[in-house]
């Protein structure tokens, strides 16, 4: 590659692209991504998600499953045998449920990366800090305005 291609391609990994911001924010107050690092969120959280659809898949399966099995084998339980079918089956949906909640949580933080909301809190409009996307990358609060909802 000769210097000035290694120039160009280096200018445009180095390139930072604005996410949505606070109108009112001062400059240094903007959240900043290069466009390798948006490439890398983006592809981490489809990557997130299709495993989240494979899984909450398999649970409804499951769901499906057992409660053919429940109305085919129901003929001598007792109550007690009832009751453990049904809470086991209680726990499955909440996990279904829960497995779904996560994929919508993925998906509304893929929209944000689109919109150019991602790594903006929702509440009072300041950048997340970038360790919290790290850790929960379809974050859509800061620390302090999550813990604030938490506590309501």
């Amino acid at each position: 590659m000769t210097s000035t291609k290694k120039n160009t391609a280096d200018a445009m990994s180095d390139t930072k692209v604005a996410v949505k911001k606070r109108p009112d924010a001062p400059d240094d107050d903007r959240a900043t991504l290069s466009a390798d690092e948006i490439a890398e969120i983006r592809e981490a959280l489809q990557e997130r998600l299709i495993e989240l659809r494979a899984e909450h898949e398999a649970a409804v399966i499951g769901i499906s499953e057992m409660q053919r099995e429940r109305l085919a084998d129901s003929a001598g339980d007792d109550q007690v045998d009832s009751g453990t079918k049904t809470v086991e089956r209680e726990q499955e949906i909440s996990l279904a449920n829960s497995v779904r909640d996560r994929m919508i949580q993925v998906e509304r933080a893929l929209e944000r990366l689109d919109e150019g909301d991602y790594g903006i809190c929702e509440k009072c409009k300041k950048p997340i800090p970038a360790a919290r996307l790290a850790a929960f990358p379809s974050a859509t609060l800061c620390v302090n305005c999550k813990s604030l909802e938490e506590r309501r």
